[in-house]
């Protein structure tokens, strides 16, 4: 049996974005047809409204100097969401841990969700090599983690 596939919410339709919308992918939609999988929205689990302000991880840090060193989310009022992006973090990894999952499939770009690209923390649209919050806790339990713009590659990722 397949282990499930941890999947960011906003891919498949869930208006759960920052701004209220959502990311939808109808690719993810059509690879996930016949596959078991769970959904996370980690900033929403973590307590943040719908909408929200948009939040960076501070300048020159990623996911997992917050997870190991102390580095902080701001929201774009300069408002410590560093609590909400940890709480919901956790959260997505019980669940992915609870449910065998064996691979992640999360928001690219997303303070959370992110596994290679981030906001570069001047909330002026400037992306940088980075991973998110809950991407780098999931890595460093194991769990592997793309996001949907390595679908072209699913096939080799399994």
């Amino acid at each position: 049996m397949m282990n499930k596939i941890l999947v960011s919410a906003c891919l498949i339709g869930e208006n759960c974005k920052y701004n209220g919308g959502n990311n939808k992918n109808q690719k993810l939609l059509d690879y996930l047809k016949d596959k078991e999988y769970v959904l996370v929205c980690p900033e929403s689990m973590g307590g943040l409204a719908i909408p929200r302000l948009p939040s960076e991880i501070e300048k020159g840090m990623d996911g997992s100097n917050v997870i190991d060193q102390g580095a902080k989310v701001y929201s774009k009022d300069g408002k410590d969401v560093t609590a909400e992006y940890l709480k919901g973090a956790k959260m997505s990894l019980d669940i992915a841990l609870e449910n065998e999952v064996g691979l992640a499939i999360l928001k690219e770009s997303s303070p959370s969700c992110g596994s290679s690209l981030i906001h570069d923390g001047n909330f002026v649209g400037n992306k940088k090599p980075g991973q998110g919050v809950t991407v780098a806790l999931l890595k460093k339990h194991g769990i592997k983690t793309i996001s949907e713009k390595d679908l072209d590659n699913l096939e080799n990722i399994g």
